[in-house]
This record gives structure tokens, sequence and C-alpha cells, in this order.
């Protein structure tokens, strides 16, 4: 598996382009054709070669290579950078944190006014992200836009190890580059009876953009979007249900704040968890969203899943996820696929 590769280049929304070919090098060799279109979206055609005639049916699976960021704003007289947040980063998480800055990837760290300086009501609050800057040991504008420049990303400098034994992988961006792992496994996994794309698409966590030009390029009769969830299972003071849980298997979605999903595919994939005996979750509804909620849109409606990989501290420097729950993730979505052709997507007939 190409976890820690994916995990370890950067590809920001917008800068998608070392995840990108990452993927494209470990897939080229399995699939029909690749291509990219114009808006930076990887995809890959595997045909159906099935012992039968390949079904009509086309299959969708999506998984976005872009993770959330910063980008540099301003730099000041003194060489510091200010900067703007790409997606959704909790201002919490940024303080003292490590960076890579620009396409030389510039090493550069969060900084803000040191806790001395600090007035009583302004220890009381979280600082904003807007009164931080990157800091790369420059002393002068002059000398920091010999480095930077205004435009460029900055990704979390965290480097892949494994933990507990190597049961468990920290690292950053796991969303959603555990569901780049799971589409490319399947891809060079196979035969499947129908026409499948894979799209590794672009720009998911800033508006779910790549999904939505490649669902309508691609018109597919089913979907499903692979993601790196959400994992909320600390302890908590009140009895809540969490998000998912890291460890009990792959998350099967049937409602978030993009997407009711097709319950013919939640009743497929369930199913098939449970025959080969793959521990399963369902994810809490109505949080989160993910690329099926552009996708389930396209044209005249594409009936949509999500299965997710729950991984903990997503949307922050450093992620932790279940090599376990990761490879059945991998062999529940490889069974579903061997059941999708016969699935029944007909609406039926009002005379």
């Amino acid at each position: 598996m190409i976890l820690k590769q994916l995990s370890e280049a950067p590809g920001p929304s917008g800068r998608e382009s070392a995840v990108r070919e990452v993927l494209l090098a470990e897939i080229r060799e399995h699939v029909h054709s690749c291509r990219v279109d114009s808006m930076g979206n990887l995809i890959a055609l595997k045909k159906g070669t099935g012992a039968q005639a390949p079904s009509p049916r086309v299959v969708m699976l999506s998984a976005h290579m872009d993770e959330v960021g910063l980008m540099v704003v301003h730099i000041d007289k003194d060489g510091l950078l200010a900067f703007k947040k790409i997606g959704g980063i909790d201002d919490r998480v940024l303080l003292s944190k490590r960076v890579l800055v620009g396409e030389n990837r510039i090493p550069g760290v969060i900084g803000c006014k040191p806790v001395h300086l600090l007035s009583k009501s302004e220890r009381e609050k979280v600082v904003s992200a807007d009164d931080m800057a990157i800091d790369i040991g420059a002393t002068s504008r002059e000398a920091a836009e010999k480095l930077v420049k205004l435009g460029d990303y900055a990704v979390f400098d965290t480097q892949y190890e494994l933990l507990s034994d190597g049961r468990v992988a920290k690292g950053k961006a796991f969303d959603d580059r555990a569901g780049c792992v799971v589409v490319a496994e399947l891809l060079k996994g196979g035969p499947y009876p129908f026409d499948l794309y894979g799209v590794f698409t672009v720009q998911e966590e800033v508006g779910l953009r790549g999904a939505r030009v490649a669902a309508y390029a691609l018109e597919p009769d089913l979907a499903i979007a692979l993601e790196g969830t959400v994992c909320d299972d600390s302890p908590k003071k009140r009895d809540v249900s969490p998000t998912t849980q890291m460890g009990k298997g792959p998350a099967i979605s049937i409602m978030d704040r993009s997407v009711v999903a097709d319950r013919r595919l939640v009743k497929l994939l369930a199913t098939a968890a449970a025959e080969l005996g793959i521990p399963y979750q369902y994810k809490q509804p109505g949080v989160g969203g993910t690329d099926s909620g552009a996708i389930h849109l396209a044209k005249e409606g594409v009936p949509t899943g999500v299965v997710s990989v729950p991984a903990r501290y997503i949307h922050s420097p450093v992620c932790l996820l279940s090599l376990e729950d990761l490879d059945n993730t991998i062999q529940l979505m490889q069974a579903a696929l061997d059941k999708l052709a016969d699935l029944d997507l007909g609406g039926g007939v009002v005379s």
C-alpha cells in the first residue's frame, strides 16, 4: 500500500499534483486508461472483463486527493508570513506547528505573541488564525521574498510512522489519502463485470468541486465515495454516540450533511460485510460531508453511497488510523463490487 507516500506528499486544494503523481505511478499498469481532466481530477478506467459479458453498468469510485492547508497572503516588514486557511481547520490546532511552504518546501513554524506578553483576557481566548504568522527564520521582507512568495501554499510537516506494534498509522491528510489507497487497491484488483472508473478528485475541501465535474462527465449509473472520516471516540463527560470508532471497521454512511445515501447501496454494503465476517459500523447520521454530495446530483441523479475509514484528529497536523480498518475497507469494497452488477436500480414506472 502507498499510504506513507500519499500522506507525506503535499496536496492542498488546488495543488494536488504531487499526490496525483504518486497515484498515477501506482495504478497506470493496472487500468485500461488514465487521464487528467481540466480541473486536475485523475480519472482511471478499468474496463469490464468478467467471465460473463460485461454489464453495461458504469460504476464510479471517488476519493479526493486534496488536504486542508494554508496560503501565504502577506509578508510583513519583519519577514513573517500572514496566511489564510484552506479548508476547515480549527484555530486551536495551529500554534507552534511545523509547516512546509511553497514548491521548495521551505520549513516554518506557526507562531503568535508569546504567553508572557498576553493580557489575562487574551490568555482566556483561543488565538485567531488572523493573529498568527508563519515564521521561516527571515528577519526582513526582502529576505523572506527570496524564499517564498504571495500565494504560496503551506502544508503541515508531518512524517508518517507506525504506532502500537505497527497496527496504527500516524500521519497527515488521512482525509482523504486513506480513501485514495482504497480506490487504488480496487483498481489493481478485479476483474469486474462492468466498467469501473476510479476518480481521484481535487478541491473537495473547498466545495466538492472536482467531483462535481467528474460525475457530470462520466454519467455513472451508481457511485461510492471512499473517505477518511471523523473518529470521535475519545472519552466524554456526556454519554453520546461517537461519530465513528477506530478499530471497529469501515463506516457506512446513511446520511450526512451533503447526501442521503441510497438505501439499496447501504444494504448491499452491510450484507457484504456480514457475509465476509468483516466488522463494520454506521457513521453517526448528519455529520460531515463528502464528494457524494456533488456526485449524487449530477445530471438526472446518481445512486450514491459512502464508505469511510475512521481517522482520529482529521483536519489537523496529525491523524491516526487503524491499518486493520483500512484493510477491512478494501476487502468490503472488493466484495461489494462483486455484487453491484446485479443491484436493481429500477425506479419503476407510473402509468
